[in-house]
């Protein structure tokens, strides 16, 4: 019967059918209601990008991979923001003055980096995230992605010459 259904509408029954289930399992790993309600949108909005045009096999497995996710997606972001935090402070002694300027800056630089990191091929971006984000060695990055190390070493390299030209141009 599923199988007449147009991808919304198998959207809207896994929503209704699962939500709640969603939800609560982020809550518990969280231990934050209004994460868990958001993440839970953020993981519907996702699969409605993708288009969902059939229910699947295993809902609740589908939904827990697509929330774990965007839950590490955010970890990342988080991650960045404080790596350019601490080194902001260190470079400009401040570390104690934190002020809504500094923040608004760093945020702005923040969008900027994800939205270059989103231009760049996702080998090269997948191979600079693990190696500067994730902390992963080349050799480690090369295993992960099934790459020779020079291949690591290379996307990397990429990657830094395409912060650098948006950095410096001309």
């Amino acid at each position: 019967m599923l199988e007449s259904f147009a991808p919304r509408d198998t959207l809207t029954l896994l929503y209704r059918e699962h939500a709640p289930w969603l939800q609560a399992w982020i809550r518990r790993r969280l231990g934050c209601r209004q994460q868990a309600a958001d993440l839970t949108q953020a993981t519907f909005c996702r699969l409605l990008e993708q288009g969902c045009a059939e229910p699947p096999r295993a809902p609740r497995g589908l939904l827990a991979t697509v929330a774990r996710r965007l839950l590490i997606d955010e970890l990342r972001h988080r991650d960045v923001e404080q790596a350019y935090a601490d080194c902001h402070a260190a470079l400009h002694g401040d570390a104690d003055r934190l002020t809504p300027e500094r923040i608004t800056e760093a945020a702005e630089l923040l969008h900027g980096v994800l939205a270059l990191l989103a231009t760049l091929p996702a080998n090269v971006r997948q191979a600079f995230v693990l190696r500067r984000i994730d902390g992963l060695s080349h050799e480690e990055v090369a295993t992960a992605l099934g790459v020779s190390t020079r291949t690591v070493k290379r996307h990397v390299a990429q990657a830094y010459m395409r912060f650098y030209a948006c950095t410096f141009p001309g």
